[in-house]
């Protein structure tokens, strides 16, 4: 295949919009100036705060450089990327999942690492209970500033003193916090909360009954007996136990729990700042084991970090590079543990007491370790557009969970087959 071929199957949007938007990137994200660096993220409000402290500081010692940020939700930042990358500018540096890199690197724009950086400092990042950097056919082309983005069991204390450690557990729990309170037949306060219809949110459930969505060779895996009974497990939450909402997505699913009208809710550690800053006294715990199998929910996980732009040169290469080993240094991973919660790349940085005497970064810990690796490939986005109609579609009285995995194992098959001829 072409470089051109794949950059019309992953998207329509590219063939359009590439000159007119890359034109329109190159002056508004990089310019003509060759002493500027820009940073692309997907931080929430709290850690933008922060990035724009440290880049102020980083700039400090390069009065001759601007040092910049810019936030973009993480499937815009994705795609503007390679829109921008491929018309010769964009950012820097680009901060997000791992799961962009096997795009990136199919539409080559972002470049190899294993030249600009030290074996020493390579080195000096987690390789237990994974890798942290990401190494994609044999380079490097992410070094991570923190590992997991992994979802986790999230209580409110004040509303639940022992979070449940099976499906059972919840389940009985749950009709207990699930009330209506005004007696209209609708239920206004639910035990759990999140947003259930995207797959990735769903993708936990389909360990927890044995099964995954990919296998070893990246091929999909959806018409499994797994997915069926995953799919009819969460079904039945909302339908049957009616301890979760008949409709529930992000927004409702934080606005609940926010308001402290969900006890519980699904969620990953870029929600933990908004729980702080909102007063919520909150623990983390493993997703419940499902009783039926022994097995623990199996949430994604994946790192996240940097990444440089192929067009970067000279001068503000190296820059570039500078700003990358500060970013990722042990002290400024540690800043971001300290109000987010998170779990860093470095060594040194994750044997500190900020992290190891932390309960919530300890429960996180916890929860990963029963977790599947996401592996770094362009797949991995064919696979959630696949499941993501039919699955919706069992909540709207389309499909049957049976009828559903049919479907998914269909259209990415389909995928599959348009995006590799």
């Amino acid at each position: 295949m072409t470089k051109q071929n794949k950059i019309l199957s992953i998207s329509g949007l590219i063939k359009i919009l590439s000159a007119m938007l890359a034109a329109l990137l190159f002056f508004s994200c990089s310019g003509k100036d060759p002493k500027r660096v820009v940073v692309w993220h997907s931080f929430r409000p709290q850690e933008t705060r922060l990035m724009q402290k440290l880049l102020a500081d980083f700039g400090s010692r390069y009065p001759d450089w601007t040092f910049t940020e810019l936030y973009y939700q993480n499937e815009t930042a994705r795609t503007n990327y390679i829109i921008s990358a491929l018309g010769g500018s964009g950012p820097a540096l680009f901060w997000g999942a791992n799961d962009n890199i096997g795009p990136f690197v199919e539409m080559e724009v972002i470049r190899p690492l294993d030249d600009l950086l030290e074996p020493a400092f390579l080195d000096s990042f987690l390789t237990d209970p994974f890798q942290a950097n990401t190494v994609l056919n044999g380079h490097l082309y992410q070094v991570a500033d923190r590992v997991g983005n992994h979802l986790h069991l999230v209580y409110n204390k004040a509303l639940v003193k022992q979070p449940p450690r099976t499906m059972n557990e919840l389940i009985q729990m749950g009709k207990k916090l699930t009330k209506d309170e005004d007696g209209d037949g609708k239920m206004d306060r639910y035990a759990l909360v999140w947003n259930y219809i995207e797959p990735y949110f769903f993708v936990p459930f389909v360990g927890a009954f044995g099964g995954w969505i990919v296998d070893d060779h990246y091929q999909p895996t959806l018409n499994t007996d797994a997915v069926v009974r995953a799919s009819q497990f969460i079904y039945d939450l909302a339908h049957k136990y009616q301890i979760i909402p008949l409709e529930c997505d992000y927004e409702v699913a934080t606005a609940l729990f926010k308001d402290g009208y969900a006890a519980m809710i699904i969620n990953g550690p870029w929600s933990w700042a908004s729980y702080f800053e909102n007063n919520i006294d909150i623990g983390i715990a493993r997703i419940p084991k499902m009783d039926e199998t022994g097995l623990w929910p199996t949430p994604a996980v994946s790192p996240l970090g940097y990444s440089l732009n192929v067009n970067l040169k000279g001068e503000r290469l190296d820059m570039s590079v500078k700003l990358l080993k500060y970013l990722t240094s042990p002290h400024v991973q540690l800043e971001f543990t300290r109000i987010s919660a998170t779990i860093p790349s470095r060594v040194e940085a994750y044997q500190d007491s900020l992290v190891q005497d932390n309960p919530v970064v300890s429960a996180s810990l916890d929860q990963l370790l029963v977790g599947r690796i996401m592996p770094p490939v362009t797949e991995m986005r064919w696979i959630w557009d696949a499941m993501r109609p039919p699955y919706q579609g069992i909540f709207t009285g389309r499909y049957t969970p049976q009828q559903a995995a049919v479907e998914m194992q269909k259209l990415a098959e389909k995928l599959y087959q348009e995006n590799r001829e």
